[in-house]
């Protein structure tokens, strides 16, 4: 059984906890949506920050809101590479053992001591879109795609729940090799 779902493509971009939210933007600021994402709830916003590794800087990248927990950076391995730092592909808040970097706000800076990972590929579902799809939250499956460059991605993970909308990410690397823009459509091989 095969499953069709709309790509997005995942750039480099952090979620932000409220206390970093306040180091990097001042007192009492608030994250602004600039863009709507697929994820219900969550969006782009104006706000942007820099971040600084021990060899470069990546400047003016897009933070996600609503603020979490826990700041997290999500960059791909070639950005790491780019700022000097070596990290790990990990599961969206699976944050121990991870490098820091230094955040650069308008109002301040964060020196965060973990937290920045390339996200591992995944597909969102809901309840029931996972249910039509024949998989179950947390199972890992294949994701085939099309084209001049097709390529069959292995270790994708399901996440499915409440509050998730059909949507695969792939970050900017992986979309590149396989010549991947937002829109086009994969599909689920169990």
């Amino acid at each position: 059984m095969s499953y069709q779902v709309t790509i997005g493509l995942s750039n480099k971009h952090l979620h932000l906890s409220e206390e970093d939210l306040t180091a990097l933007f001042g007192k009492d600021q608030k994250l602004v949506p600039f863009k709507d994402l697929v994820q219900p709830g969550q969006f782009a916003s104006e706000q942007k920050v820099d971040i600084v590794g021990p060899k470069g800087t990546l400047k003016g990248i897009r933070i996600l809101g609503p603020t979490r927990p826990e700041t997290q950076v999500e960059l791909s391995l070639t950005d790491a590479r780019t700022i000097g730092i070596d990290i790990p592909v990990r599961e969206s808040g699976k944050l121990d053992g991870t490098p820091g970097v230094k955040l650069v706000g308008p109002a301040g800076e964060v020196e965060l001591k973990r937290g920045v990972i390339a996200a591992l590929r995944h597909v969102h579902l809901s309840p029931a879109q996972a249910k039509e799809a024949g998989v179950k939250d947390k199972q890992i499956v294949k994701i085939k795609v099309g084209g001049e460059r097709g390529v069959i991605f292995e270790n994708v993970l399901v996440r499915s729940g409440d509050g998730h909308e059909a949507e695969i990410h792939f970050d900017t690397d992986e979309g590149n090799a396989a010549g991947l823009k937002s829109g086009d459509i994969g599909e689920i091989i169990a």
